[in-house]
């Protein structure tokens, strides 16, 4: 039975390091004959834009439709991997799409482990400044204290803000986070 391992969480939470180092994980140290990685931000990364600085620009497509092509693009990309039974890690922020994901897992038997990656405010950023991406700390910070309080992610919730790379990778209780 293949499994989906998403996680979710705020910018500067590690969440495509995690993934990376997961998918590594469940090749090297479980066994498992290959996995799929989406990252989401790649598929966000595919639209070209103009360095205008106009958001609205004819032509350009607002953020709602980028949002929901991103998510049809995860979704279909899933879909395919879980065909061919192949265990697939996502991260990518999800808000209000989680009973898509939940909907494809429940359609193809697949386990669902959702994990919603947090850290302190200081940590968040210090990592964003860090990689120089200082514009995204607001949003950060907004999504934080979003994905922290919805109803859905309690339980979900894996602090990081003190753990390396290792020690999220080898979660000893990876069973409390299936759905």
């Amino acid at each position: 039975m293949p499994n989906i391992y998403f996680f979710s969480g705020p910018c500067g939470c590690g969440k495509t390091t995690l993934s990376n180092a997961f998918a590594h994980h469940l090749v090297n140290d479980l066994g498992r004959n290959q996995v799929y990685i989406i990252h989401g931000d790649d598929i966000r990364g595919g639209f070209v834009d103009s360095d205008n600085g106009d958001k609205y620009s004819e032509g350009k497509l607002p953020w709602s439709e980028i949002l929901e092509f991103n998510w049809e693009c995860i979704l279909n990309t899933l879909e395919s991997a879980l065909k061919r039974g192949l265990d697939v890690v996502i991260d990518y922020v999800i808000e209000e799409e989680l009973p898509l994901v939940k909907g494809i897992a429940e359609k193809y038997g697949a386990g669902f482990y959702y994990i919603v990656l947090t850290a302190s405010e200081e940590a968040i950023r210090q990592r964003i400044t860090e990689r120089g991406d200082t514009r995204l700390i607001d949003r950060a910070l907004f999504l934080k204290n979003k994905l922290d309080n919805m109803p859905e992610n309690q339980g979900h919730l894996l602090d990081n803000t003190d753990m390396t790379v290792e020690e999220e990778v080898t979660l000893t209780d990876i069973q409390k986070y299936l759905i």
